[in-house]
């Protein structure tokens, strides 16, 4: 049998994919309907192992990258859960205060894949913080089917909470020169969002297909933003219209940008929803935007 390839794999897959990874389709649901593409000596073992992430083969940035000062923290976020695990990035060879950013994760905690881009971030040239919301449930588990399942068990107000812990945390650290951004995907990019309207001195968000913040909430909105969608993303989408109205009512600062013919999730190199061009476009929009704000 031929190796899968993402041109030969119609957009209802990567639709049902979406789905799944976002709760909205049981386990057993999502493979009964994947059976339906299943064909031309296409098996649905094939198709799964085709569409689930490959943490390992997708590594940009090793833990152990001599360039990085890596390891992890753990802070109080006594709003939120508690104590929070936290991996905490930044360049070796630093000379002065760096600004910082914090890494939000997706619906699944703080995955290897996660744990990558905060490394990007930090040899970017900034402090990077990536917390872990699955921390009070004993963290990441390994695999995104049980963080998803672990991280559904969790109010989003709740760990909302954590990442401002984080802000706080990053902002107060000997090596931040007090300038803090937050970039987040999906989950991510509604608490970066967020995250926008509770903290008055957040210096920069740029929230990746996120869901967008009530109306009346924007105009606490203090941060420059920078808003990244999908254009195949009709179910976040369909929320920038009215954000977008709003954010220039009150006459706020912001860039948006829509990625045409990719998928929510298109930044991920781990999944078949990734797209490269795309994906490096808009990182180095992220980090240009970053180096903007925060130095």
């Amino acid at each position: 049998m031929s190796e899968i390839k993402k041109e030969d794999i119609k957009q209802e897959v990567f639709d049902l994919y979406d789905d799944y990874a976002h709760n909205r389709l049981e386990r057993r649901d999502f493979m009964q309907k994947l059976s339906t593409y299943a064909v031309g000596g296409i098996t649905i073992a094939s198709l799964m192992s085709f569409l689930m992430p490959d943490y390992h083969g997708a590594i940009q940035v090793q833990a152990n990258d001599p360039r990085l000062k890596s390891d992890y923290v753990t802070y109080e976020s006594p709003k939120g859960g508690g104590k929070i695990k936290a991996l905490l990035s930044e360049p070796a060879d630093a000379k002065g205060k760096l600004g910082g950013i914090v890494i939000v994760h997706e619906n699944r905690g703080l995955n290897p894949h996660i744990e990558d881009v905060a490394r990007r971030a930090a040899l970017a040239g900034f402090i990077s913080i990536a917390p872990d919301a699955l921390t009070p449930l004993g963290g990441y588990p390994g695999n995104d089917d049980d963080g998803r399942t672990m991280q559904s068990k969790r109010d989003r107000n709740e760990m909302l909470e954590d990442f401002i812990a984080g802000f706080d945390y990053l902002k107060n650290h000997k090596d931040c020169n007090g300038k803090i951004g937050v970039v987040g995907f999906c989950f991510g990019g509604w608490i970066a969002n967020m995250m926008a309207v509770r903290i008055p001195d957040l210096a920069a968000a740029v929230p990746f297909y996120g869901g967008q913040p009530a109306v009346e909430d924007v105009p606490k909105i203090k941060a420059p933003l920078l808003v990244q969608y999908a254009g195949l993303d009709t179910r976040v989408n369909e929320g920038w219209p009215a954000y977008e109205a709003a954010l220039k009512a009150n006459k706020k600062e912001y860039v948006a940008y829509t990625y045409p013919e990719v998928n929510h999730g298109f930044h991920n190199d781990t999944t078949p929803r990734y797209d490269k061009p795309a994906a490096e476009l808009a990182w180095k929009r992220t980090i240009d935007f970053f180096s903007e704000k925060l130095k």
